[in-house]
């Protein structure tokens, strides 16, 4: 059994989680007050797109536990693939919030403590949405994020047009969801800047850590219902890939 961990594969996912952490959050942390809900729900969209052709075709460019949870529940990786992705996930999105951090100290008279991008419900939500609400919420718009992509996607890699409507998807996620929750649908997104942002945000970080991931299993058990022979096809793929993969590393230690 091949252990050895694919680096190229692991420094894609930390790099596109500290780039959208740092770019997307960024804009809500830095410009919120200029370019409003529609620019940081394009922007959040439009990062993932660039990311999407630049990193898809080597990692899939998930930067986003939710969506290697889908990916694995589709059979499209391993467990100890989505496992690696996850840790380099949490590292590159906690040094995208302390890179964003390090720059919004800069700022004159910008609030980070409790603030800082971060998602929640009741008094922290917009429009004052209850705690069964933000669940709901959150469930339901990364259940759309995560069955777009695993509905265009053919195997890991993001390849072709496939990253438009991912991107396309993130948008209308953030579109929906900013005044509700300020929308997850990433753990990570959550996480990293509830952080450094401290209480109140880490004590509502709970929920934008499980709804997104209750999404994301819905997503896979839907996928695989309403598409079951693309769903089987995928994790074909999926696997052959992973055989090739593994035979070229041993071409290249040999």
């Amino acid at each position: 059994m091949d252990t050895r961990m694919d680096t190229r594969t692991v420094t894609c996912e930390f790099l596109g989680t500290l780039l959208l952490v740092f770019l997307a959050v960024g804009s809500a942390v830095l410009s919120g007050d200029y370019i409003g809900t529609l620019g940081i729900a394009l922007t959040f969209g439009f990062v993932l797109v660039a990311l999407a052709y630049a990193i898809g075709p080597i990692s899939g460019s998930h930067v986003n536990p939710a969506v290697t949870l889908g990916v694995l529940l589709a059979g499209r990786i391993t467990v100890r693939t989505a496992v690696e992705y996850w840790i380099a996930q949490i590292l590159g999105g906690i040094a995208g919030a302390a890179l964003l951090l390090m720059v919004a100290k800069q700022v004159p008279g910008l609030q980070t403590h409790g603030a800082f991008g971060t998602n929640g419900y009741g008094y922290r939500s917009a429009v004052g949405v209850n705690i069964f609400g933000a669940f709901v919420t959150e469930v339901i718009l990364t259940f759309l994020l995560v069955y777009v992509w695993l509905a265009v996607t053919h195997r890991v890699a993001v390849v072709g047009l496939a990253g438009l409507p991912i991107g396309f998807a993130l948008t209308v996620v953030h579109l929906i969801g900013i005044p509700v929750t300020g929308t997850s649908v990433n753990p990570v997104r959550s996480l990293a800047p509830a952080i450094f942002a401290g209480s109140p945000a880490l004590t509502q970080v709970w929920l934008f850590l499980v709804a997104p991931l209750v999404g994301s299993a819905l997503a896979a058990v839907v996928h695989q219902l309403t598409q079951p022979a693309l769903a089987a096809l995928h994790a074909a793929r999926a696997a052959a890939d992973e055989a090739e993969q593994a035979a070229r590393r041993d071409e290249r230690e040999t």
